[in-house]
């Protein structure tokens, strides 16, 4: 197979290649089209939310110590969240022929350790609210809120371990190594963000980026679901590998445009504070793309912006480095990145999803790529 250059704004590992060109794709979709696809889109996660949400919720401890700990494992969880990563799980299981009761043991496990990791996230980005209500931390103390991420964690085990007896032990211990990738990846990828801000890195490629989103946020928004769904449909014989761009491509995408929505959306809608990013110094593709055409003038006043906490940062400054980024037109080369990235997931998709049989599951793994691009929350 030949190797052909990236696609403008995109990376993967080196191993990766791809045998077609991709074109960008969602910016020129009738509006009509588009409505449609949210209303299939939306429906359906409400759906796989729904199985996700009961077991969750009945998996639970109802103990003690209540007030302190186990009345707050579900106040994320319950929070308006889409779900999409236990989605991703259940459909990629469903449209490889799998069962859901097979499935739902590791997609609520994904669903906790995703929670796990909003909770501590919230904590070391000082954030002030999540999904439209104050973060844990603000409303129980940030002490209380680690613990709570923690035992989240700890929950997923049990979830795990009941796979013992839905899928057997060799698949389980599939789906734990699984896991286990996908929390170490996710953890490096927060380090290298928290890193970077910690240090005042400032001037960082579109790649850097990108190989800190695969592993922050690819690894377990959508390569680790696919993969867990398509290995219990299988019982361990598809090759998980032929998941791994798809997930990527769709993942970065999804990642750019929560960027673009803390920046752009309308904060009744979006639930977190608009420009959150920007009071936290989060190396978002816009931040970085701005960097890189401003003057030197503007890279020193950014780096002067960056190398001070959050709670020294004013709202003056946070507003010229907004209107900075517009100038540069920073916003559309982000969206334009996305819409690249979602053209190369949909490739991957008719690559490796194309000849399964037609089913609501198989329609979800597609459409939602663009929804993912075309969301405004």
């Amino acid at each position: 197979m030949r190797r052909r250059a990236p696609i403008p704004g995109c990376c993967w590992p080196a191993s990766w290649t791809r045998c077609a060109p991709c074109s960008p794709c969602g910016s020129s979709r009738p509006v009509s089209e588009a409505a449609g696809r949210s209303r299939f889109v939306e429906a359906s996660l409400a759906r796989y939310k729904e199985l996700t949400m009961a077991r969750l919720l009945e998996y639970l401890p109802s103990k003690e110590p209540r007030r302190y700990l186990y009345d707050l494992l579900p106040v994320y969880p319950l929070r308006s969240g889409k779900g999409l990563r236990p989605a991703l799980c259940i459909a990629a299981c469903c449209a490889f022929g799998g069962e859901v009761r097979r499935v739902l043991e590791s997609a609520v496990a994904i669903e906790l350790y995703h929670n796990a990791f909003l909770i501590h996230d919230d904590i070391e980005d000082g954030s002030e609210s999540r999904r439209g209500l104050p973060t844990l931390q603000a409303d129980q103390g940030l002490a209380v809120a680690l613990n709570v991420g923690d035992a989240m964690q700890v929950l997923c085990i049990r979830l795990l371990l009941n796979n013992l007896g839905i899928v057997g032990p060799q698949l389980t211990w599939r789906i734990v190594n699984e896991i286990e990738h996908m929390v170490c990846q996710t953890v490096e990828g927060q380090a290298l963000e928290l890193g970077w801000v910690r240090d005042n890195v400032a001037e960082l490629s579109e790649e850097d980026y990108l190989r800190m989103v695969l592993k922050k946020t690819c690894w377990y928004t959508c390569m680790h679901p696919l993969r867990i769904g398509a290995l219990v449909a299988g019982g361990g014989a598809i090759a998980l590998e032929r998941f791994d761009r798809f997930g990527y491509y769709m993942g970065a995408a999804f990642q750019i445009q929560d960027d673009i929505l803390n920046l752009d959306a309308d904060e009744g809608k979006y639930g977190k504070e608009i420009n959150g990013d920007l009071w936290e110094g989060k190396r978002t593709l816009m931040l970085i793309h701005t960097v890189g055409h401003a003057s030197d003038g503007e890279k020193q006043r950014i780096r002067d912006f960056l190398s001070v906490p959050r709670a020294a940062r004013r709202q003056a400054e946070v507003d010229w480095l907004r209107a900075t980024m517009d100038k540069y037109d920073s916003i559309a080369h982000a969206r334009s990145s996305a819409r690249q990235l979602a053209g190369a997931a949909l490739h991957e998709f008719d690559q490796h999803f194309g000849a399964l049989p037609d089913s609501e599951h198989k329609r979800f793994l597609r459409e939602v790529v663009l929804y993912m691009i075309e969301r405004d929350l």
